[in-house]
């Protein structure tokens, strides 16, 4: 491409409402330009390191068995009603309805798409197993969109979905996407790690594993071994469970009131009475399925609401307002505990260690002392409750757990028989008889992936694109473009790359060379050829971006064998 007439709108500073260094970058660079919050246009640039991102993908999806096809972005209802996610998936689908009153939405996944298209194309065991895949465009209705591409209302997506006869069947297909993964995102030079994960709004009757770009900026919190290869999401960790001792073997004084005035929080408590946050127990009092419930945990512990969801079996779990604490409590907020509550209450099994402890005394500007599981309120269960922290052990080798941040750009589900069965997706097995299908749902955030990896991959001056996905491999810089020499032979390298199926870029602008290499660095291309004074000896100024080398002078030849060799080798995957 010559960058003359190119759509290449580059800024000397970040818009201020772009958090993340990634958004920023892209930004800057010209790679997108955002039209409402969440919602994007990718120009050229941006489009180009897309394309690059879905070449990848349908590479190894293609690798792995499935076929590709497209499905509409527009839904029926109707089939979101039958699946019974219409009022599950909350706020953040988009509703709308059609001239003639029917309901749609818009697709924010496509479950119930595909389970109602194979239902109706495919029903003897004979035409099963079934491997598909889409990239498509996917809507959210975020409450609030951040960190530009990570956080969007409107993205791309690769969805996929397998459809088998059994849970072999469903294994297999499963652990090649697992393997189809970690291929994809390493072809894409991401450093990401797989963990145990929660299966959320999609759901299913399995495992489930989420693929992780590290990043500081991710939202997803990472729990791993220091020893072994555990790892989960936090929403999903789990750790060593220390065997508790009965209460009643403890002598504990008698419940006691004690005056806090304008105490609410567990720091403030800390400090007031001179006791570690350990002492305490939290009570928070919670809606499932519109149903009131207490959870107590220890005082530096914080409550796993998925957890806590799974445990009670409901299909939503959040904490009750203001207003409803203080009417089932006696007592505004902070001021809440387990002794006397006329709702259940759920113990968590760090709480049920502290024998001796403080809690609120559902009375305002008061706590108890002297609280005791067992003896001053019962618990309906005790269980695990709680998110891990940093002083928990692994599970399964007891070790120290780490912490670390995430970008989720991956997921893959066991879905069993979740949307077969709702929408009614059948076969004939050998017998005759009729079957529900089993299915897995496997996707990739193909916009978010590639805002990860810019945030990998990001410097003071632009993003080092890694070869494979950078918008142009090679970008030729006359330092004047009115030297006949200098565009003379610019244009000769131009050719020749082009010729030999090289993505190269030629600035051709007249312009001032500080302003050149300061959009180079912007647009990020890999490998750079400078063509100056020198140009009319052969020579030419040469960068590899890549491996982070000085400038060197060499001649026009020795330049275009190591471009050649190192995108031969970028293709070959060395």
């Amino acid at each position: 491409m010559r960058q003359k007439n190119m759509l290449l709108p580059t800024l000397r500073e970040a818009p201020s409402e772009a958090e993340a260094v990634s958004h920023q970058l892209l930004l800057r660079g010209g790679y997108i330009r955002q039209l409402a919050a969440g919602i994007y246009s990718y120009l050229p640039l941006g489009y180009r390191v897309l394309h690059k991102l879905e070449q990848i993908i349908r590479q190894e999806m293609s690798t792995a068995g499935f076929d590709e096809l497209l499905m509409p972005a527009m839904q029926p209802s109707e089939l979101w009603e039958q699946s019974g996610r219409y009022t599950e998936y909350g706020p953040e689908l988009i509703r709308l309805e059609d001239r003639h009153d029917r309901g749609f939405v818009l697709g924010p996944t496509h479950e119930e798409i595909i389970t109602s298209l194979v239902a109706a194309e495919v029903n003897a065991y004979r035409k099963l197993p079934l491997r598909l895949y889409q990239i498509q465009t996917k809507f959210r209705d975020e409450r609030r969109p951040r960190f530009g591409l990570l956080r969007g209302r409107e993205f791309l997506m690769k969805d996929a979905y397998s459809f088998d006869t059994d849970w072999q069947g469903l294994d297999e297909a499963y652990q090649s996407m697992v393997q189809a993964y970690r291929r994809i995102f390493e072809r894409c030079g991401l450093r990401f790690k797989a963990v145990e994960a929660e299966a959320g709004s999609i759901g299913g009757e399995g495992e489930t594993l989420e693929f992780m770009a590290l990043a500081d900026i991710g939202e997803d919190t990472i729990v791993t071994c220091s020893a072994c290869d555990y790892a989960a999401n936090l929403e999903k960790a789990t750790f060593y469970q220390q065997e508790i001792s009965a209460s009643m073997d403890v002598k504990v004084p008698d419940m006691e009131e004690i005056y806090t005035p304008d105490t609410r929080t567990i720091e403030e408590l800390s400090v007031f009475l001179n006791e570690k946050s350990q002492a305490f127990l939290k009570t928070m009092v919670y809606m499932a399925d519109d149903q009131p419930i207490a959870v107590v945990v220890r005082g530096d512990h914080e409550v796993n609401e998925f957890k806590l969801k799974n445990a009670l079996g409901a299909s939503n779990v959040e904490l009750a307002d203001l207003q409803t604490v203080e009417k089932l409590t006696g007592a505004p907020h902070g001021f809440a505990g387990p002794a006397g509550l006329d709702i259940p209450v759920y113990l968590d099994l760090g709480a049920a260690s502290v024998v001796d402890g403080i809690a609120g005394a559902n009375r305002k500007d008061y706590h108890v002392r002297h609280i005791n599981a067992g003896r001053d309120f019962q618990a309906l269960k005790t269980g695990d409750y709680r998110n891990a922290t940093a002083d928990d052990c692994c599970p399964h080798c007891g070790q120290k757990l780490l912490f670390s941040r995430g970008i989720e750009v991956g997921h893959v589900f066991k879905l069993g028989t979740k949307y077969s069965k709702s929408l009614d997706a059948k076969f004939t097995n050998a017998d005759g008889r009729e079957e529900l299908m089993i299915m897995g749902c496997y996707g990739i955030g193909v916009s978010r992936l590639m805002s990860a990896v810019a945030e990998q991959y990001q410097s003071e001056t632009g993003i080092l694109w890694p070869l494979q996905l950078s918008p142009f491999q090679v970008h030729i810089i006359p330092v004047s473009m009115k030297d006949e020499v200098q565009s003379g032979l610019a244009n000769e390298l131009y050719r020749e790359l082009k010729l030999a199926g090289i993505d190269v870029i030629l600035d051709d602008r007249d312009e001032r060379p500080g302003v050149k290499f300061k959009d180079a660095d912007l647009i990020g291309a890999s490998l750079r050829i400078i063509v100056g004074k020198a140009a009319a000896e052969g020579q030419v100024e040469w960068l590899n971006r890549l491996n982070g080398s000085e400038k060197e002078q060499l001649g026009v030849e020795k330049v275009l064998e190591l471009i050649h060799a190192i995108c031969s080798a970028s293709e070959a995957g060395l």
